[in-house]
């Protein structure tokens, strides 16, 4: 009798310790779980448009990119093509779209220019346009050139199907490429002209920019 009281009180003694901890680690409070997220929670991002563009504005295009294409497209060198896309951009910045094309035009006084080309705008597809206007002043000759033309405020393709006055005694000569400004409220044309022929003088006049061809220029 007294052997079974000693095997029972040493199985008490052993398992005394085991149960104390036992209880100590379950009367430590549980961690509060975390909040799952808000429904449709997402990071606030800043609004972005092509090429990371603000939204509702056209990416731009860089010196170096429309260099190297007004060089390649025109055939002048690089340095020629630098020349007059430095004053261009020292003047009006970074460009939003442009329009390579190529063009024939003839005066007497009274003149004549038709034209045809692709507008191209960062992530959108090239876009053919054509255009035509006629003009008039101290002005005689005629020339067929291709036209590499920079658009400034340009935000949509649509937004260049318009008349652009501009003055062409403005035109100046920067390595040997001509170049004068059109403008349509706030968007602003840039040709820049490079070709064979001769037409000296100055007028005044406008350009259709259409969708399709037309023969009659106003």
């Amino acid at each position: 009798m007294d052997r079974r009281k000693l095997i029972v009180s040493g199985l008490v003694t052993l398992s005394a310790p085991t149960l104390a901890r036992a209880q100590t680690v379950s009367s430590q409070p549980l961690p509060p779980a975390e909040a799952p997220p808000p429904p449709n929670s997402t990071p606030a991002y800043p609004s972005a448009g092509p090429s990371g563009a603000p939204a509702g504005e056209a990416g731009t295009y860089s010196q170096d990119e429309i260099v190297r294409n007004v060089s390649d497209f025109l055939g002048v060198t690089a340095e020629a093509a630098g020349a007059a896309v430095e004053r261009l951009f020292a003047k009006n910045g970074r460009p939003t779209a442009y329009i390579a094309g190529e063009e024939g035009s003839g005066s007497f006084v009274l003149g004549l220019r038709y034209g045809r080309g692709l507008l191209y705008m960062k992530d959108k597809t090239p876009m053919e346009v054509f255009w035509q206007g006629p003009s008039v002043g101290w002005d005689w000759g005629g020339n067929a050139s291709r036209v590499f033309t920079l658009c400034y405020n340009l935000h949509v393709p649509e937004a260049i199907f318009q008349r652009f006055p501009g003055v062409e005694g403005t035109a100046y000569l920067v390595g040997g490429l001509g170049v004068n400004y059109q403008r349509a409220e706030d968007v602003t044309l840039a040709p820049i002209r490079a070709g064979v022929g001769l037409r000296l003088g100055a007028n005044v006049g406008y350009l259709a920019y259409t969708r399709k061809r037309s023969v009659i220029p106003f």
